[in-house]
């Protein structure tokens, strides 16, 4: 298996092409792709087209409404629920944070609550919609067990990830998007794919062991040990138990048990920095901040000291410019669907 650069558009409509054939509206198709290659372009690779048959699988088993009925219900000034109906996580989170975005010009902070989601993909996605309006943005989710607690050899919690976004005026928006797992579950799943070995510390085996085989990870391994644990944690406390939702062992799981929709939660939240400074004050300190770290002495090994996401941005220049990589079997099955 290699890899090959693929046009990001066209890669996107050999997503749509998958999708639409398994049932899904075109329009959500479209929303999907989108997500999907902006994971590929910044080098999340683990949440880019990879995912694609995953979900066909689901389309067609039925556990992904292929036309689902989102409604949305305000519970407070500032909050809103939005239900799912089983439908693509990919496009109620966009909902779901365009109408945080827009209570938030009203009330300062305002969050949407996901509830009956799915997968939703990379959340850097979901928090640059708010810094697209001038917001702070903040996405978090949960998933099936993955990843064992500290001190623990089984799988309990999932990786739940958590993302930041911030404007700035003249530099690129500041954006953090991480797992609470040492890595995202998907670069498992491609070292598999590839057929290579992973890092010692990214997961355990059946005896708590750890392994650089990815066929003999039984569960991944938090970040940072107990800080990444407790972190994790809490977003299932923030997404699942707040949501009336399922939490870490009892969600199902993405892979198996493909007819039983997966009922996942996620909230989107968007702060307005303007309730608190100008948000034309704000944006000019990020420069700032951001000037002064890029102007910090680097460490041996290190040509530059970068803000989160700086790395993910200047690689999807050069993406966009080259083409995309993508392992050949993944390309060959977008355009066959075979």
């Amino acid at each position: 298996m290699t890899d090959i650069l693929v046009n990001h558009n066209e890669l996107k409509g050999l997503v749509v092409e998958r999708l639409t054939e398994a049932g899904l509206n075109t329009d959500h198709a479209t929303i999907v792709a989108d997500v999907l290659v902006h994971a590929d372009l910044r080098g999340v690779r683990s949440h880019g087209v990879i995912r694609t048959e995953h979900y066909v699988t689901r389309l067609k088993a039925g556990s992904l409404n292929s036309d689902p009925e989102f409604t949305v219900k305000q519970v407070k000034s500032g909050a809103m629920i939005l239900n799912a109906d089983a439908g693509m996580g990919h496009v109620a989170c966009c909902v779901a944070m365009d109408k945080a975005v827009e209570m938030a010009k009203e009330t300062g902070i305002a969050m949407v609550g996901v509830e009956n989601g799915s997968h939703c993909g990379a959340l850097s996605y979901f928090v640059l919609r708010a810094v697209a309006s001038d917001m702070i943005g903040l996405a978090i989710t949960h998933t099936d067990k993955c990843v064992a607690p500290f001190g623990g050899a089984q799988p309990f919690f999932g990786t739940n990830p958590i993302a930041f976004g911030f404007p700035a005026e003249k530099h690129d928006p500041v954006i953090l998007d991480m797992a609470t797992s040492n890595t995202a579950f998907g670069n498992i799943l491609h070292a598999k794919e590839q057929g290579k070995s992973i890092p010692n510390d990214w997961g355990i085996d059946g005896n708590g062991s750890p392994t650089t085989n990815p066929d003999e990870v039984e569960a991944m391994i938090p970040f940072g040990g107990y800080k990444g644990y407790g972190l994790a944690l809490v977003i299932d406390v923030l997404s699942g138990v707040l949501m009336g939702a399922k939490y870490g062992p009892h969600i199902t799981a993405m892979y198996g048990d493909y007819d039983k929709p997966r009922e996942l939660a996620s909230l989107m939240i968007a702060i307005d920095p303007g309730t608190f400074i100008s948000g034309a004050q704000f944006k000019k300190t990020m420069d700032a901040m951001i000037d002064d770290l890029h102007a910090q002495p680097t460490a041996p090994g290190h040509e530059k000291v970068m803000v989160p996401g700086e790395p993910q941005v200047n690689l999807e220049r050069t993406n966009r410019k080259n083409g995309v990589p993508v392992v050949d079997t993944i390309y060959d099955w977008l355009r066959t669907g075979k």
